[in-house]
């Protein structure tokens, strides 16, 4: 019998959107037991994490931007893993020293991109791999949506939305650092192909905030590859359209996580192939795919069963030392280097700039 886990959480409250998700994710597959944890912004998280030390094997942080970094090292330091909210810091210079504290003291740490969990994701990457694409030479995606849209303008914002539009808890970026850091790692993980260099253009369109709630970003990858995010939280009627397409020599892919258990594949010479989850052909094309997928075809999972595959596989690597596949701090430090970038050519009149 696998040896349950234990574990404490900072902040998410019941109030909060993203700390229920991380209970039910890890419950999902009863890995790891919640012991501990201070979950308002008025408990003292280093009384936690000293007196969790040396009881639980990893810290989950769920609080805002601003505090992510601080919470995370000292996390490390007290010799527990930690599955860290993105962004992981509100610079790539902070990330560059989680990763190698991290090293130093061989903890692992977890980012939850959330869309790498989800299994025809897990498909997708494998297709790619295995060539079914051939060179990979576009990749288009985008994520908007319409939160920051009110249909009554002196309406309140919700508190789960306000401390985004201010730069003390967000940081100095909002819709890239929200939500252009998943598209960005959706790119790399699906294609295989490192962010070279972005050339990004951002706008802020609603009140109450300085930051950034819409941009555009085009990227150059490794081998000569291009690719285009579209972002936004001001897409008005969208809820969470992330849509992926990648387009090879021999093929292209897309994926539509509002639709997340289908994955088309087109070919110009062949009908187009139609991929559902968990079918008795996944098997053979992605054994990740199947693996993650925990109930039979056409019973519809989406974004809890995406997030509790992320736990899965973090949980076997704390568990066990095993290479397991999920986002860690390897993704966290190239999603701030890329949040940098994007700021960085917003700021000089959309120049080019490496990561």
């Amino acid at each position: 019998m696998e040896r349950r886990l234990k574990f404490a959480m900072v902040g998410g409250g019941p109030r909060s959107f993203i700390g229920p998700i991380h209970r039910m994710a890890v419950r999902l597959d009863d890995l790891a037991d919640l012991v501990d944890g201070c979950y308002s912004h008025k408990d003292d998280w280093r009384k936690l994490i000293e007196r969790v030390r040396g009881k639980v094997d990893f810290l989950t942080i769920c609080t805002p931007n601003d505090s992510h970094f601080e919470i995370a090292r000292a996390a490390i330091e007290a010799g527990l893993h930690v599955f860290c909210e993105k962004p992981v810091s509100m610079n790539a210079k902070e990330a560059m020293e989680l990763k190698r504290l991290a090293a130093r003291r061989r903890r692992i740490v977890a980012v939850p991109f959330t869309y790498t969990g989800s299994a025809m994701v897990k498909l997708a990457r494998d297709l790619v791999r295995n060539g079914e694409l051939g060179r990979i030479c576009k990749a288009n995606v985008e994520y908007v949506q319409g939160s920051f849209r009110k249909v009554d303008p002196n309406e309140p914002t919700d508190a789960r939305i306000a401390w985004k539009k201010d730069p003390r808890r967000s940081g100095p970026s909002c819709v890239t650092a929200d939500i252009g850091v998943h598209a960005a790692v959706l790119v790399e993980y699906i294609t295989g192909l490192a962010i070279k260099s972005v050339l990004a253009d951002v706008s802020t369109f609603s009140s109450g905030t300085v930051l950034e709630d819409d941009a555009s970003v085009l990227m150059r990858l490794e081998k000569g590859a291009k690719a285009s995010l579209v972002l936004s939280k001001v897409a008005t009627g969208e809820e969470n359209g992330v849509r992926v397409r990648i387009y090879g020599e021999k093929a292209s892919l897309f994926w539509n996580q509002e639709d997340p258990n289908v994955l088309s594949v087109k070919y110009p010479f062949e009908p187009e192939r139609i991929y559902k989850r968990n079918a008795p052909y996944i098997a053979a094309a992605s054994p990740l795919s199947k693996r993650l997928s925990r109930i039979p075809a056409g019973h519809p999972e989406g974004f809890i069963e995406a997030f509790a595959n992320i736990y899965r596989e973090f949980c076997a690597a704390v568990r066990d030392g095993r290479e397991a596949d999920f986002p860690g701090i390897s993704e966290g430090v190239m999603s701030m280097k890329f949040v940098d970038a994007v700021l960085k050519s917003a700021k000089s009149g959309s120049r080019w700039v490496r990561l």
